[in-house]
């Protein structure tokens, strides 16, 4: 849908209504990631890991899939380096979010930019996505972005405690199979966000690669798969960028 046939969205004239809407738009992600929180407060409990740690990297660091391969690679005593650079290649892809929101985050002043970067995590990115896919910015797409991080990072950081607190009367809590809806919630995700050949490319990339990579030891397979489905991904894009005037020339001919 090009910009000139999106409509404004009813309401979105004032901060609160875009704030809210952002919070309502978010809520389907926010069921599904209750119990991904929960069972990283009792995962992180379980393997010894202090309460208060726990809850800080929730509040500092607010990335659930890099938190729990940090506790795991901790529990497993691995070296920080692995650990650290483990967590920063999961992470490049909040990069690419980034980028691909920067013409409307170019707009936004320093004190925006900051904490919106913070909050932006996939189910933030799936939904101001989403809405910029189907509306045209009303101005205040920010108050929108905000309602989402910030609902996100509330339930994210309550979840933490909940699961943290409930691991101490339910020990066997971590093995009841509650990372399934953050499955199901991550496939609702990225299934409607493959348009492109690329992204069809990277995601089957990534399958392949982890089933064959995924017990190898300290989540490495984890760092292998998303380089490899990352540079895949790069790759298709640049070659059909390269393809396409070729394309174009072979039909007028």
């Amino acid at each position: 849908m090009t910009t000139h046939n999106k409509t404004l969205r009813a309401g979105h004239e004032l901060p609160v209504n875009a704030y809210l809407a952002g919070i309502t738009d978010t809520v389907p992600l926010i069921l599904a990631a209750i119990p991904f929180g929960i069972l990283y407060g009792a995962l992180g409990y379980s393997q010894g890991v202090p309460v208060w740690a726990i809850l800080a990297m929730s509040l500092l660091v607010f990335a659930g899939a890099s938190q729990f391969i940090a506790v795991g690679l901790l529990a497993s005593h691995t070296h920080p380096a692995v650990i650290a650079l483990t967590v920063l290649v999961v992470n490049l892809r909040h990069m690419l979010y980034a980028a691909s929101l920067m013409p409307e985050a170019a707009r936004l002043s320093q004190r925006w930019r900051l904490p919106l970067a913070f909050w932006l995590t996939d189910e933030t990115y799936a939904t101001v996505s989403t809405h910029l896919r189907h509306y045209r910015d009303s101005g205040n797409l920010r108050w929108y972005w905000l309602g989402s991080g910030s609902a996100m990072y509330i339930n994210w950081v309550a979840c933490t405690a909940l699961g943290a607190w409930l691991s101490r009367d339910v020990p066997d809590l971590t093995h009841w199979g509650l990372e399934v809806a953050l499955v199901v919630a991550f496939v609702g995700m990225v299934v409607p966000a493959i348009k492109q050949f690329s992204h069809l490319c990277c995601a089957v990339t990534a399958g392949g690669v982890i089933l064959l990579t995924y017990d190898w030891p300290h989540n490495t397979g984890l760092l292998v798969t998303s380089l490899v489905a990352i540079g895949v991904g790069i790759g298709t894009e640049m070659l059909s960028k390269k393809t396409a005037p070729l394309n174009g020339a072979t039909h007028h001919e």
